[in-house]
């Protein structure tokens, strides 16, 4: 009950703020109405991966790629397309520290999830830092993000049970093919995470080189099914 007092004192002393313009947030999102309303929903998309198509494809579309390599993971869920202004978003969250927007994009997620009906899996992994990386940012923004979509839709959230063991280089920049080079081993299962069906949970899904990597480890290591969820994905 304190708790709750002094979270309800804090709302009234720090009422949402619309990080895009300013103006007050709609709910408990700091975000108006209107800036919420012109974010790129991801609403035309590949079936599987969730890459964007355009919006006269039928809904259940595969895109080329899913039908030549399906990927290890059953679907991929990605509320956002990575277009303006998902790049402030995303970069303020991972780059500066700015937890405020990883809270605002785990909202989002949430939102999306439950909106378009989602699976809920038993579980939500955030795709882990190597630890090298993660001293250097102090964080990791998946975990940030998933800790709200988590307390959003009553998900435990599991921070322990895979490991980042290869320092890989940054994935952007590189081809498809050397970003598939680039995360092969890098990801290790330390403990079972006793769940059969797991979220991966990552900022942005660009050729999904790296959640791909991190299912077939989950998969090899016993689990039944691995969804993938995501802020934005790239065109």
């Amino acid at each position: 009950m304190r708790w709750k007092q002094t979270e309800g004192i804090i709302k009234r002393l720090y009422p949402p703020t619309c990080v895009l313009c300013g103006a007050p947030g709609q709910g408990e999102l700091d975000l108006c109405a209107g800036c919420w309303a012109d974010l790129p929903a991801n609403r035309y998309c590949c079936v599987r991966c969730a890459l964007p198509l355009p919006a006269d494809r039928p809904a259940g579309t595969l895109c080329g790629e899913c039908q030549r390599r399906p990927p290890p993971f059953a679907t991929c869920h990605a509320a956002f397309r990575y277009e303006e202004p998902l790049p402030a978003l995303v970069g303020g969250a991972k780059f500066r520290a700015k937890l405020n927007l990883a809270r605002l994009l785990g909202q989002c997620l949430a939102i999306s999830l439950y909106e378009r009906g989602a699976e809920m899996p038993d579980l939500i992994l955030p795709v882990p830092l190597h630890a090298t990386r993660l001293r250097e940012r102090g964080y990791n923004q998946a975990a940030e993000i998933a800790r709200t979509v988590g307390r959003e839709l009553s998900i435990p959230v599991d921070l322990r049970s895979c490991a980042r063991v290869l320092a890989t280089t940054p994935q952007s920049g590189l081809e498809q093919k050397a970003r598939r080079r680039n995360v092969r081993g890098a990801f290790r299962v330390v403990r079972s995470p006793g769940a059969d069906r797991i979220a991966i949970l990552d900022d942005v899904v660009t050729t999904g080189s790296t959640v791909s990597e991190l299912s077939k480890a989950l998969l090899k290591a016993g689990a039944e099914r691995v969804d993938v969820w995501a802020a934005a994905r790239t065109p």
